[in-house]
């Protein structure tokens, strides 16, 4: 597959090409400064400049050589949150400097991969897989104990914060598709925001805290896959008024983690496109 990294216009409707190369590449995130993308390919993350000038940039993760595509950039710009299998053979959460560096581990319990970061950059949300059971946890980032949120109702993946705090959106399956929820961060006020007939998944809300964006399957897909025609779709902060901006060949590396510019006009995805 190709991969093109692009970004997307709200207020415009209209997409420009970032970067593209025949290698690999997932899940972007903006910096907050808005100055740099942040991508992994090959177990390795890159940053990229958004207008594509100079390429691939490698982000020094010291041992972590097997990073997935759930990484993602405090809000005040000074860390990273990697997922990574080096050490133990399954994800693990690590935390290390944004200019790169010797990773610090986070989560002590296995597989955990990392989602969001909270707003004052404290904790971080994160789905785990506990007794082949996934759920939707936080962790402060100086390792302590794990604070569980869902209790293995469906399948519970892909948690992000809202700009306030209030809430952590995620997507479940507990009544049958996959389907965007929210709770708050002390896991009270559970609350179902889409209720349509997709497989919807990555909600993603925005830095001006009113709308999310979500990745959108056909119904009969199961999980995440890659390499399918797959919608990105816009909707206010309580589900109402979902519309679909476009359409693209893509699903898992799409918009895996949080992708919007600092000042939520524009998003960061990966559109891919067969190669003969």
């Amino acid at each position: 597959m190709r991969s093109s990294v692009e970004i997307y216009n709200i207020r415009t409707g209209e997409s420009r090409v970032v970067f593209q190369t025949e290698q690999l590449i997932e899940a972007p995130n903006f910096s907050p400064d808005g100055g740099y993308l942040l991508v992994n390919g090959d177990g390795l993350l890159y940053r990229l400049r958004p207008d594509g000038a100079g390429g691939l940039e490698k982000v020094d993760t010291g041992f972590a050589v097997a990073c997935n595509n759930d990484h993602g950039i405090s809000a005040d710009g000074t860390m990273i949150a990697i997922s990574d299998k080096t050490e133990y053979g399954k994800s693990c959460i690590y935390v290390l400097p944004a200019a790169g560096g010797t990773p610090r581990q986070v989560t002590q319990n296995l597989p955990s991969y990392w989602h969001g970061w909270s707003p004052d950059g404290r904790h971080v949300a994160y789905c785990g897989i506990r007794d082949q059971v996934f759920d939707i946890y936080t962790i402060a980032v100086d390792g302590r104990e794990e604070t569980r949120l869902t209790h293995g109702e469906g399948r519970n993946d892909g948690p992000d914060w809202s700009a306030d705090g209030q809430w952590i959106y995620f997507n479940s399956s507990r009544t049958g598709l996959m389907q965007i929820w929210r709770i708050h961060p002390d896991g009270t006020g559970l609350q179902q925001v889409t209720h349509d007939n997709y497989g919807n998944w990555f909600a993603h809300p925005s830095p001006k805290n009113d709308k999310v964006l979500i990745l959108s399957y056909d119904p009969d897909v199961f999980d995440h896959p890659r390499d399918l025609h797959v919608r990105l779709r816009l909707m206010d902060m309580d589900g109402g008024n979902l519309t679909t901006l476009f359409e693209l060949f893509g699903g898992q590396g799409t918009i895996n983690v949080p992708c919007w510019s600092p000042e939520g006009d524009e998003f960061a995805y990966v559109r891919y496109f067969p190669v003969a």
